[in-house]
């Protein structure tokens, strides 16, 4: 009679050993990156696309990027005075939210600002973005489609039928109203027709220079900094 799998035992220390090994290694290195460049960026990201971030990592490979496991990021660099790893680093990981990375580089703010302000590159919008402009298809044939994509167009909801083996749309169809929340469904239709709306952009928002030890906001947070002030103020009544 086979075993049941019910009564399987799992261990979960190799795991749970392994997890911990891996934030500790991130630290460390983290901390080998502190010591070893001249500054330290934080930017978000709108739009995360794995391949155009590879292509700023490709272009920057004098300098290092991290991103994700913010919380871990946070312990490296230390969440206050009393934890941080250098002087005014806390006050950088008051910006470890959300989609952000970290770079260290030898670069001047100069140069970062001038390579990531000028990089923007549009792609296609995903559902849970945000309309850009209002689009309306046209009724009449879709000649640019195979006659094999009507059922297709049909489950996205667009009404659609063949005339004389043609992909043909009934009547205008409205996409979306700009300023909409996209569905998955009206994303598809969007990549479908080669409508991009989205654009990949990385923000710098804020520096840290390691021989100073001088923080430096480049793009304002006021929740950040808001946080800061509460730290201190948590501190003066502490003393």
């Amino acid at each position: 009679m086979p075993k049941s799998k019910r009564d399987k035992k799992v261990s979960l220390t190799k795991t749970t050993k392994k997890g911990l090994e891996s934030k500790q290694n991130l630290i460390e290195e983290l901390r080998k990156c502190v010591d070893t460049y001249r500054y330290v960026f934080i930017f978000s990201v709108e739009n995360m696309r794995n391949n155009k971030l590879k292509d700023v990592r490709a272009a920057w490979k004098h300098s290092r990027f991290f991103f994700g496991k913010n919380k871990v990021m946070m312990i490296a660099l230390g969440k206050g005075p009393t934890d941080e790893y250098k002087d005014n680093l806390h006050k950088v990981s008051k910006f470890l939210r959300g989609e952000v990375g970290v770079l260290f580089t030898n670069k001047t703010k100069e140069e970062v600002t001038e390579y990531f302000d000028g990089f923007k590159e549009t792609d296609y919008a995903r559902g849970g973005n945000t309309a850009q402009m209002a689009v309306t298809l046209d009724e009449g044939p879709l000649e640019q489609f195979t006659h094999s994509m009507e059922p297709q167009f049909r489950q996205l909801g667009l009404p659609t039928a063949l005339k004389k083996g043609v992909v043909t749309l009934l009547q205008d169809y409205e996409v979306c109203k700009e300023g909409d929340v996209l569905t998955p469904e009206q994303a598809r239709i969007l990549k479908l027709f080669g409508i991009e709306m989205a654009e990949f952009k990385l923000t710098i928002k804020c520096m840290w220079n390691s021989e100073s030890g001088e923080f430096e906001m480049v793009e304002g947070d006021e929740e950040a900094m808001q946080g800061d002030d509460d730290d201190a103020e948590e501190e003066g009544g502490s003393q």
